[in-house]
């Protein structure tokens, strides 16, 4: 039998207000100790009327939802009848429907503003990282969207597109840029952004880049800042003649050390008016080979890495790295769903829940 003991503890009813969303007044806490909120009251669009709500009034609740598990502006209604949470932090939450009214009034000059203070946020993090040296990813993702304004996507889905570049050496999302589903290209301007966002001190000293980002300006663009990259390269009819050519192959084993059905080679290789550069090139059997045809399968990294070829693989495989930020913002933040039907409202809230990882 188990013997009786009294509990050293002891059950009593109270009337005072209680919230179970207490952990969130720590992230309120951050938000406001760091000077972002008052941050977000100057650098947004205040509201046309004095008696308007302070743009802080929409975004900051918008956060709370989302990290309290939220995913659709409905649940901020969790936040407002949380009247402990709400007394807490000194709350003013604006009505649903003057949401979805805020949402769409912002227009590209509110989500300009918003984007300029996201910039500035991710420069503090990055000026108190005690890294100086940063390998950059970057990755174009989609997000389904059967919205009126959202456009085909290259797979035949409808939705958008945005661009997400992480550091490897820091988890935040240094830069997004929010596109329609048939936005294509552009990626220099992109990748000369976040390299003109670097503070003094610090600077990317290698990039692992999808074939996207395979362009003569691109490399020559990485090459004359002495920048380490490693491009999964658009296999051409010339690039595959390259290819093809290696005579010297060897069997690859993986990062712990198995041996698998794939060879790996190198050779030199160039685009117009781009430096001469390491093509790394893997190479194996397709599952059913034709009778006649091409019987192998090729995949081949642009690299000026000076490392063993095997090492190149390893490096660029890191490159899925990104994948866990992507994940985290579709399904952490419920990214894989849209708010609205206007862009620069999705697109705001798209950057908002990038600020939140």
């Amino acid at each position: 039998m188990i013997p009786k003991k009294e509990p050293k503890f002891k059950l009593e009813l109270t009337e005072e207000e209680i919230t179970p969303r207490a952990g969130l007044a720590m992230y309120h806490e951050l938000l406001e100790r760091s000077g972002i909120i008052d941050g977000i009251d100057k650098l947004m669009p205040a509201s046309g009327s004095k008696r308007g709500y302070k743009p802080s009034s929409y975004i900051v609740p918008l956060m709370l939802m989302m990290l309290g598990g939220g995913s659709h502006i409905e649940h901020i209604r969790e936040i407002k009848h949380d009247t402990a949470l709400v007394k807490l932090l000194n709350l003013s939450i604006p009505s649903l429907s003057t949401f979805g009214d805020w949402l769409r009034r912002l227009g590209r000059k509110g989500f300009k503003s918003f984007s300029s203070l996201m910039d500035k946020i991710a420069l503090s993090a990055l000026k108190l990282d005690k890294n100086e040296e940063y390998t950059l990813l970057i990755d174009p993702t989609i997000i389904e969207a059967g919205k009126y304004d959202a456009y085909m996507t290259y797979n035949g889905m409808k939705g958008y597109r945005p661009v997400i570049a992480t550091f490897l050496e820091l988890p935040i999302v240094i830069y997004s840029e929010f596109r329609n589903g048939n936005h294509m290209g552009g990626m220099a301007g992109i990748l000369k952004k976040i390299f003109n966002m670097m503070p003094e001190g610090k600077r990317i000293k290698t990039v692992f880049l999808d074939s996207e980002f395979y362009t003569n300006e691109i490399i020559n663009f990485l090459t004359e800042r002495n920048v380490s990259f490693a491009i999964s390269a658009d296999k051409t009819r010339s690039l595959l003649d390259t290819i093809k050519s290696i005579s010297e192959l060897s069997v690859f084993k993986d990062n712990s050390g198995i041996i698998t059905d794939r060879l790996i080679g190198e050779s030199v290789y160039c685009l117009n008016d781009t430096e001469p550069f390491r093509i790394v090139s893997l190479k194996w059997l397709k599952k059913d080979p034709p009778l006649f045809g091409e019987k192998y399968n090729y995949h081949a990294i642009a690299t000026n890495l000076e490392c063993p070829l095997n090492e190149v693989i390893y490096n660029y495989n890191k490159r899925v790295n990104i994948e866990n930020h992507i994940k985290e913002l579709k399904n952490g933040f419920s990214l894989e769903q849209m708010p609205s039907g206007d862009f620069y409202a999705d697109a705001f809230v798209f950057r908002h829940r990038g600020f939140d990882l």
